[in-house]
């Protein structure tokens, strides 16, 4: 088999072009936020710290992520053409779970830094000094290049008796749906051992959090209370986006899965999640923001003067 046959949005030509002007759209939004979040925290150097060093990390894996579904699904709808060669399926479903586990690794990574940061203040930096925090990250990266090879590897040993995928991307539940050979199990099994790792991340950020908040509450000063939820509340808020968009996307029944809650799904994880993050991030926290706007500020300036 040569080609995939991806899902199109619609196959009338005025909105072929409103939906790829809403994706670039959305794409450049969520291209520059999280540049903006990169450059703003590198070139701010008393944000040299492991929350922000891990933020980094975050925006570069959101960048990594929408750029793997984004583009293509732009220029299908501009040539009409919705094929796919099999090598671009097998690239497009190996960055992506690359990228969907290590923003999973990291935002497991992002709770235990709060939690060391709220419950044990006095030896946050000796528990996350830097070596600590490089050998958390390159963890979370090899996780997830792990998994995206396992995951690959499973679903393309596979035969695949039809080449039409009912999704606007190469997605990993769709092409098991192809399969025509008893191997697609193996795969199957890979998904639940990944889901069973996806729930114990999960099961420990709850847990973390809870012992964070009963920690905050019971800080006598509202203002560092208020100064400690600032800093939570929005790797939570993420956290919460990304867990349940894709619990509802991957856990509901066949039998109530419809194409176009599943296109809607995948456009909330996969599109609109990595452009919120950046604005997620900065609303609450007052650091970013006063770099967000040096960098602004700086850019203005260069231009001025030139």
């Amino acid at each position: 088999m040569v080609t995939f046959l991806l899902l199109e949005f619609s196959d009338i030509c005025k909105l072929q072009i409103l939906h790829f002007l809403i994706f670039l759209v959305l794409y450049l939004t969520a291209v520059t936020g999280n540049l903006l979040i990169i450059f703003a925290i590198a070139l701010a150097h008393h944000l040299h710290t492991p929350m922000y060093f891990f933020l980094i990390n975050l925006a570069m894996v959101d960048l990594g992520s929408i750029s793997v579904l984004v583009p293509k699904s732009m220029t299908m709808s501009l040539t009409n053409n919705r094929s796919i060669a099999y090598s671009g399926c097998v690239a497009q479903v190996f960055f992506y779970a690359f990228f969907a586990a290590t923003d999973i690794s990291l935002l497991t990574i992002m709770a235990h830094d709060h939690n060391v940061a709220t419950c044990n203040p006095l030896h946050y930096e000796r528990i996350m000094h830097k070596e600590a925090c490089l050998q958390m990250v390159a963890f979370g990266w090899l996780a997830g290049l792990l998994y995206a090879t396992l995951h690959t590897c499973g679903t393309f040993a596979n035969t695949f008796c039809s080449n039409i995928i009912s999704q606007f991307f190469c997605e990993i539940p769709q092409l098991l749906k192809l399969s025509c050979s008893d191997i697609y199990l193996v795969e199957v099994g890979i998904v639940v051992l990944s889901c069973n790792i996806g729930l114990g991340c999960f099961i420990f950020i709850i847990v973390t959090y809870v012992k964070i908040f009963s920690a905050v509450f019971r800080i006598p000063s509202v203002h560092s209370q208020k100064k400690a939820l600032s800093t939570c509340l929005p790797h939570l808020t993420v956290f919460a986006l990304f867990a349940f968009s894709g619990i509802f996307a991957y856990a509901r029944p066949p039998s109530d899965a419809s194409p176009d809650l599943g296109i809607a799904f995948a456009v909330l994880y996969g599109i609109i999640l990595p452009m919120l993050n950046p604005f997620i991030y900065s609303m609450r926290n007052k650091e970013i923001k006063a770099a967000l706007w040096k960098l602004l500020d700086v850019e203005h300036s260069s231009k001025t003067s030139l």
